[in-house]
């Protein structure tokens, strides 16, 4: 048994609203889980900690933080970042990202670019990541088991496009497409040798690209696997912009523009989705996710950069109607590979949402992006009794944050007197990945600066 203890400021959030900051914590991880979180020194019984136990002090200045939530992520995207910044998302699928994902048909390809993408969202602290792999089945599974390898959690998809993309990178067929999508479900489950689906750290997820690139029989194939095993999540983007918005409904008139009836007649809505971007959504589809149980994932650098239009989405009204929310990348229609960049852009959508609904909306506050990028990510892949904060019994998935006096790092320099809130505020709106010490997942050092 394996006993690893860490004694100092801890940071971590207990609900949308409040952020709990232990300034002198002692949180011991016993093979992996968390197995006690004492607040103060003088809470800690005489015989908690093992004398073999490895013991952790951090320095002032230091705090844990629970690993981000990448609720939304495209690995074949990852060297494509800020290329066609601006374009409609339509051409910008045409003209930036199929070309690019094309090239993960080589799975020497695959295999370079997703050992570097995945280590960079490990070394941004990010510890879970709902990636969508291109269309092709090796490079899926070459991308599963990278993660895996190296540590990271992850839900791993093959995603399904048999029309509306060009000859070099749409599938032969919705039967290949569905064919396909089986082996590679079977060969993620196949990574862990666990017995529970659940136990495993990369697991499969059902990835219709949207529901423009899947003709009516490919979705109703993907609904009929989600049915069959009702343990598998599902993700797809959901009225995104209005140029998607425009084409869905000119695909599927029977569903009156209602992206929501669509996929639910489908089979693919269920408490497992994770529908990413939701910018234009009107109630009855609000009533219909929160109904349904589904997830958003909330990308707000894509919504501004790529798509047509400065694209809010809604997520005060989600939370009020008891949605669940995390945030994405969305790597590369997202720029960055920072979660650090999508908080600070959430704040940003989230004042411009207040404006625009004349204040109806009111701004999310610093404890509620912070929740969203954590505990709020787990609660949309269905995680939240394993990681997202540092709940006794959870996995110990966590961030060992440096903050800096100098230039050593683009972070405000931490001074004398600082409280551990402000400090971690001065980290939260102008750290870097310089400021990760460490990175855990399931108490194991997989990235880190240190």
């Amino acid at each position: 048994m394996a006993v690893v203890v860490f004694q100092g400021a801890v940071v971590h959030s207990t609900d949308p609203e409040r952020l709990e900051l232990l300034e002198n914590a002692t949180l011991v991880v016993t093979d992996g889980r968390i197995s006690a979180l004492y607040k103060s020194t003088d809470q800690i019984p005489g015989d908690a900690i093992p004398r073999d136990a490895t013991i952790h002090r951090l320095p002032a200045g230091d705090f844990l933080l629970p690993g981000f939530v990448d609720t939304h992520n495209h690995a074949p995207q990852w060297p494509m970042r800020g290329l066609g910044q601006g374009l409609h998302i339509l051409d910008w699928l045409n003209e930036i990202t199929f070309p690019i994902e094309a090239r993960f048909a080589d799975p020497a390809y695959a295999t370079r670019i997703y050992e570097q993408t995945v280590d960079d969202f490990l070394r941004q602290g990010i510890t879970t990541a709902s990636y969508y792999s291109s269309r092709h089945a090796e490079g899926t599974k070459i991308l599963a088991e990278i993660c895996h390898r190296k540590g990271q959690r992850a839900f791993v998809g093959k995603c399904n496009m048999d029309r509306n993309a060009p000859d070099y990178i749409r599938e032969e067929s919705a039967a290949v497409s569905l064919r396909e999508t089986e082996e590679c479900i079977q060969h993620i489950r196949g990574l862990s040798g666990s017995a529970s689906a659940d136990d495993s750290l990369v697991k499969p997820v059902v990835t219709p690209r949207f529901a423009i690139s899947c003709t009516p029989e490919l979705l109703h194939g993907l609904g009929e696997i989600v049915k069959r095993d009702t343990t598998l999540a599902v993700q797809t983007h959901f009225n995104e912009a209005q140029q998607e918005v425009d084409a869905t409904k000119e695909l599927f008139p029977q569903f009156g523009g209602s992206e929501a009836d669509l996929y639910e007649s489908y089979g693919l809505l269920n408490s497992r989705a994770i529908l990413a971007h939701c910018t234009i959504m009107t109630d009855h589809e609000k009533e219909r996710i929160h109904s349904l149980e589904c997830g958003v994932a909330h990308c707000p650098i894509a919504n501004m950069t790529v798509g047509g239009g400065f694209m809010v989405a809604p997520v005060r009204d989600f939370l009020q109607r008891g949605i669940k929310v995390g945030l994405g990348t969305d790597s590369g229609g997202g720029w960055a590979s920072q979660m650090l960049a999508v908080i600070r852009q959430t704040m940003i959508a989230s004042n411009a949402r207040e404006v625009l609904s004349q204040g109806k909306d009111k701004a999310l506050s610093f404890e509620e992006v912070f929740y969203l990028a954590t505990l709020g990510g787990a609660r949309v892949l269905r995680l939240e009794d394993r990681i997202g904060n540092f709940q006794v019994g959870k996995e110990f998935d966590a961030v060992w944050v440096t903050t800096t006096t100098g230039l050593q790092s683009a972070m405000t320099p931490r001074e004398d007197g600082d409280s551990l809130r402000r400090v971690f505020e001065k980290y939260i709106m102008t750290g870097d990945d310089r400021n990760v010490a460490q990175v855990y997942v399931r108490g194991r050092t997989v990235a880190g600066s240190r």
